[in-house]
């Protein structure tokens, strides 16, 4: 029987329950390790639902990609707000999640055997997904802030590469990549003839006057960039599983199959909800942004007491800080301390490709400005008492 299971075996298995546990058994623990907002949909989206029930047919199945009002609606803002054309060359596929639709990527542009670059720290279930799919992920540290290194990407291409993925605004650094160094990906990916996947599940997310640019909008690239979008963090969506990928038009009977296979179609109800929440008024995310970048200060402040103990990266995008402690600790063991001992709970970087030392994800969208100031301020004393002692 075990070699019936041995695919999954090689899988890691994914940090937030096991986490979760932890918190679960220690009651009163301020939470700073999911990556979700504290807020919750734009009434739009309620409203929308009444427009599903009216219709009985929307009980049946629907297109595999997405129904045609959302995918009118999603062209719609992706020429708005992030440049990209939707032309003759590429095509918007609606997923259950962002996650789904790098799942639908790797399997549509892949063998197994092939690889895939991850720019370290990755994103965990990025590097789930290539090895549930019988792949390889390729790993390619980033500078000592988080940044891209095109000739260490360069240089880790051969010829069973298929992709280079990144993700700006990162999860788990939270920095956001230069227009320069996106660009360079994206040339070296065209040149050799594979894929640039661009996770934007953050895409809204960016503080200082900081600006995110879109490599699918970048000219002439339609046919190798795949662009990963979610609703989950930006419209408080996470539980209701929307996202969208735009994809090179050939690999859309691919990426049907995927999705027909393992889902059939989004769920239609989440799609009219997602259809009214792109109905928001811009200052719905203006606002919880607003919001989350007050709350950010108050984290980098108090972080900021750390130094010396911690290195504490600039990250100007997302809901995250990354943080290397300067000790000989296991991160998880650090994890499971803090929680037991200081009630807060952060994210080992180990779940991230982090095994050079002990590094921890600091999530702080979740969160009320009260309630981030408790737990960072225990984060804060916890580290200071555990690592001095």
């Amino acid at each position: 029987m075990e070699s019936l299971t041995s695919r999954m075996q090689g899988v890691q298995s994914p940090i937030i329950p096991v986490v979760g546990e932890l918190i679960k058994n220690s009651p009163g623990t301020i939470s700073l390790g999911q990556g979700v907002v504290y807020y919750n949909p734009p009434p739009e989206a309620r409203e929308f639902l009444a427009k599903f029930f009216a219709e009985p047919a929307n009980n049946l199945y629907k297109s595999v990609a997405g129904i045609p009002p959302l995918l009118t609606a999603l062209a719609g803002k992706l020429s708005a707000f992030n440049g990209i054309e939707i032309n003759e060359e590429n095509c918007i596929v609606v997923t259950a999640g962002s996650n789904m639709g790098f799942m639908n990527a790797i399997l549509a542009i892949t063998n197994p055997g092939d690889e895939i670059i991850l720019n370290t720290p990755y994103y965990f279930n990025h590097e789930m997904a290539i090895a549930m799919a019988g792949c390889r992920p390729v790993l390619v540290a980033t500078d000592e802030n988080y940044q891209l290194r095109k000739d260490a990407i360069a240089q880790a291409i051969t010829p069973k590469t298929r992709a280079v993925v990144t993700i700006s605004p990162n999860n788990p650094t939270g920095v956001v990549y230069s227009e320069t160094a996106l660009r360079q990906v994206n040339q070296i990916c065209g040149m050799h003839g594979i894929y640039h996947i661009s996770d934007e599940a953050y895409e809204y997310f960016t503080y200082n006057g900081v600006k995110h640019v879109f490599p699918g909008a970048f000219g002439r690239n339609s046919e190798y960039t795949i662009s990963l979008f979610s609703l989950s963090k930006a419209y408080g969506f996470a539980s209701w599983r929307i996202g969208y990928m735009v994809i090179p038009k050939h690999l859309l009977v691919a990426v049907k199959k995927v999705q027909d296979t393992i889902l059939i179609c989004p769920p239609v109800i989440s799609q009219y909800a997602a259809l009214g929440a792109l109905q928001a008024k811009e200052e719905y995310l203006k606002s919880h942004i607003g919001a989350i970048g007050q709350v950010r200060q108050v984290v980098l402040d108090s972080l900021n007491r750390l130094q010396g103990l911690c290195s504490i990266t600039p990250a100007n995008g997302a809901f995250y800080f990354f943080l290397k402690v300067n000790t000989q600790m296991d991160a998880f063991e650090l994890v499971k301390r803090l929680i037991e001992e200081h009630k807060v709970a952060v994210i080992p970087g180990t779940t991230f490709g982090m095994d050079d030392g002990c590094y921890l994800r600091v999530a702080y969208g979740a969160l009320q400005k009260e309630t981030a100031k408790e737990g960072i301020e225990r984060l804060v004393q916890g580290l200071q008492t555990i690592v001095r002692s």
